[in-house]
């Protein structure tokens, strides 16, 4: 496509490209003009609003001709917004972001060969980059005459795309503008291709081909397909003038894996699309996790029955301490509510801006304000008759908002009261039932809430008190002190000191145990409890022995923060408020160095690189991925993930995946059976029936893994739901989900929807599985079926 630019003026202009079309242009221009108010009311195509030029007495409507579009403005005089002379132009700035980066200018044909006929003879330039939403340019500075030039590739998709742009002034006047143009060819290809296929499948694609000339039109069509087989790709075709023909295709897809499709029409048009034929096997996935302080070598083995296309390796690289930070900060908010967990949120609300600065972020103080009131809520109700567990669960949180009158007041307070709860022993909370590990451990606790207060001479003169005699109850039960994870307490939380601690820290790296991988983490022996009586997760215990090991030149630190991060998972963290309390200490104690500007990952399987990458300080802030086929992966093999240099700060997770054929079973009475449609024709409606036998009582979650192209019929979904014989539906990545009500005693379950084909061929309809949820031990599955669809 021609590059064309855009003439126009406004001092500070904003200029985005969006996909053309009647929804899309609507929404946009809503959406602008609930959040911009009247000032957007141009981009609804209010002419008396747009006002996208400047000059002396005001902003001045100016021509957009340059598109070719029939949606121009001319010039026209008049004024709106504040006046005054135009301030000094500043110098261009460059785009801050485009949305989509276009290939190469030379580019060569998709399918490996350069883009050209056999014959020798030039064969039509190729369609290969179909963005959406193709260009945003938030800072465009406009020159003395209130004008400015933006070069603009236009996109390979033949569409109608429209341009908005917002504009305003040194004064703060501000004006907006939309116009549209349309991308088109006289005569071009278009073939309609599925989001998937699945292995196995055989369909006829429907390539249309448009002429929008007054001429009719005879050209040669061709389609080519790389990673799957075609038959009679090769045609002549007669388009009417003004006029369109659609011819089928049929493809059939071998292996798992991608597959680009090329059809081109004689010398005047060719287009390049791709997509994903899945496996429609059993899913195995094996992940192992780790920093990259080091280079790790892990032993997996993939499975032998492997389905051809199937073996691929995923390596996901994600920043340590400031990846944690970020993926907390997201979702704190959304966890079940809880004491520890409330106390939690409003301490990472605390300590965030001080803590993203340290990592070389900046935090959102909306965002963060926000988090602060919700958490300040809760923590208020639970501090109106606080005990002094549920003290020292609060104190560190509100503590962490000096700023704020109610909460530094309450954080005071709390501090005094389990500071107060000491007993003349030493000892702080304790109970009946309350065994010796766990009252240490509760001491430990409320020695590191009182020291959180020492701002004052008041409160260092009580924290040094409360800790000296928190020391004296360590020294004297040290001998009872046997499991890792108390020792690890009692170092992490301050309670122990000199040659006690180096006892203790002996015991903590006596405790730790290695994997296979090089990871090491703290298990937790039976019986042992925290303060709150609950067990701690393996997770909570292994943050615990990372603080505790801090300057001890033989912890195997690295280690320990390798396991700690392949076990964190975003959204839920390391666990309750009390692990991810710890568990956020820990990473960042660890990974507090900044990123080095430039990191090179490889991963080798025995030796040889599968997919490496090189990332800058910029992309390291993020989760980035390197995928690559994986063949031959069956039985055991050692991988090795590498970073040069190594970076401690950052994690990693590695997966290898294959599909298995799917075996029917059915565990713990379970019975399924699912019949389609006995013959499905494109466009119109088929039924599809579950039948289910179940014990009574049990909540049912079943999935069907769609055929390509097959699309539900939400309304039979719905009459499902308001019948009663569904609680819930899901559809999503080509599978349906359905949630069953349970069922009384000998209740038969059937349940029967619609769906509707879009595609011709023969289909893998996928596996059919049928489970509760949580219960692993109770499943039924069935093997993919094949669809007949005319």
């Amino acid at each position: 496509m021609k590059q064309r630019s855009w003439l126009s003026g406004a001092v500070g202009l904003g200029v985005g490209f969006v996909l053309g079309g009647m929804t899309l242009a609507l929404v946009a221009g809503d959406m602008v003009r609930r959040s911009m108010g009247m000032s957007a009311a141009a981009l609804a195509g209010d002419s008396e609003s747009i006002a996208v030029g400047m000059a002396p007495g005001g902003l001045q409507r100016k021509a957009m001709k340059s598109f070719g579009s029939a949606n121009s403005y001319d010039d026209e005089g008049g004024s709106r917004g504040g006046g005054g002379e135009a301030a000094p132009p500043m110098p261009a700035a460059a785009p801050v972001a485009e949305m989509a980066a276009p290939p190469e200018p030379e580019m060569e044909d998709a399918l490996g060969d350069a883009v050209a006929d056999k014959d020798g003879a030039a064969a039509a330039p190729t369609r290969a980059w179909f963005p959406e939403t193709f260009l945003f340019e938030p800072l465009v500075v406009t020159d003395a005459n209130g004008q400015a030039t933006v070069p603009v590739r236009v996109p390979d998709r033949l569409t109608q795309w429209r341009v908005l742009a917002l504009a305003h002034s040194r004064s703060g006047a501000q004006a907006g503008a939309v116009t549209s143009f349309a991308g088109t060819l006289p005569t071009y290809v278009d073939p309609v291709l599925p989001p998937f296929l699945r292995a196995g499948d055989t369909v006829r694609l429907p390539v249309q081909v448009v002429n929008t000339t007054d001429k009719a039109v005879e050209a040669a069509l061709k389609v080519d397909v790389k990673g799957a087989q075609v038959e009679a790709g090769s045609r002549t075709v007669r388009v009417p003038a003004r006029g369109s023909v659609v011819e089928l295709v049929t493809v059939k897809a071998g292996g798992a894996g991608p597959v680009t499709v090329r059809a081109s029409l004689g010398d005047t048009d060719a287009v390049v699309r791709d997509f994903d034929v899945w496996a429609t096997g059993q899913p195995v996935v094996q992940t192992r996790g780790g920093s990259l302080a080091a280079p790790r070598t892990l032993s997996l083995t993939g499975p032998a029955d492997a389905q051809a296309g199937s073996e691929r390796v995923r390596l996901q690289v994600y920043p340590g301490a400031l990846g944690v930070v970020r993926a907390e900060l997201a979702a704190v908010e959304r966890r079940p509510v809880d004491v520890a967990g409330d106390a939690y949120a409003l301490l990472l609300a605390g300590q965030a801006p001080e803590l993203l600065k340290a990592l070389g972020e900046t935090a959102d103080p909306a965002a963060l304000k926000a988090l602060s009131l919700v958490a300040t809520q809760r923590v208020l109700r639970a501090a109106r008759a606080p005990s002094v567990d549920v003290a020292t669960r609060l104190a560190e949180g509100a503590l962490a908002h000096p700023d704020n009158p109610v909460l530094a007041r309450l954080g005071e307070r709390l501090v005094a009261q389990v500071a107060q709860a000491q007993r003349p022993d030493g000892t702080c909370q304790g109970g009946e039932g309350w065994t010796l590990q766990r009252l240490l451990v509760a001491t430990a606790d409320c020695a590191r809430t009182v020291r959180a207060a020492q701002g004052t001479p008041e409160g260092k003169q009580r924290a040094a008190a409360f800790t000296v005699r928190a020391s004296g109850v360590v020294e004297r039960y040290l001998p009872q002190v046997k499991d890792g994870y108390t020792a690890a307490v009692l170092l992490a939380e301050g309670a122990a000191e000199g040659s006690v601690a180096d006892t203790l820290r002996t015991r903590v790296r006596e405790a730790l145990k290695s994997g296979t991988d090089g990871t090491a983490w703290l298990p937790v022996e039976p019986d042992t409890v925290r303060a709150d009586g609950q067990v701690p997760s393996e997770a909570e215990a292994t943050a615990m022995a990372v603080l505790a090991l801090q300057g001890d030149a033989k912890a195997p630190l690295p280690d320990l923060g390798a396991w700690l991060l392949a076990h964190y998972t975003p959204g839920l963290g390391w666990g309750d408020g009390q692990a991810n309390r710890v568990g956020l200490r820990a990473a960042l104690a660890l990974f507090k160095a900044p990123l080095p500007a430039q990191v090179r990952v490889t991963v080798a399987r025995d030796g040889q690189v599968i997919t490496e990458g090189t990332y800058d300080t910029k992309a390291l802030r993020e989760v980035l991925a390197l995928e690559a086929a994986a063949p031959g992966s069956a039985g055991t093999h050692a991988w090795t993930v590498r970073a040069e240099p190594a970076v401690p700060g950052l994690g990693f997770s590695l997966a290898l995946s294959a599909a298995v054929p799917w075996k029917g079973e059915a565990k713990g009475g379970l019975q399924l059976a699912v019949t389609g449609p006995k013959e499905a024709r494109v466009g119109q409606l088929a039924n599809v029936r579950i039948q289910v036998g179940a014990p009574s009582s049990l909540p049912l979650r079943f999935q069907q893994d769609l055929p390509a192209g097959v699309q539900v019929d939400p309304a039979s979904l719905d009459a499902l739901v308001s019948s009663g014989q569904v609680t819930g539906w899901d559809v999503q990545d080509g599978a349906l989900s359905l949630s069953l009500a349970p069922r009384e005693q000998g209740a038969p379950v059937q349940v029967e929807f619609r769906v509707l084909p879009t595609l011709a061929g023969t289909l893998q309809a996928g596996a059919a599985r049928l489970g509760v949820p949580g219960r692993p031990d109770i499943t039924a599955s069935l093997p993919p079926s094949t669809w007949a669809v005319r």
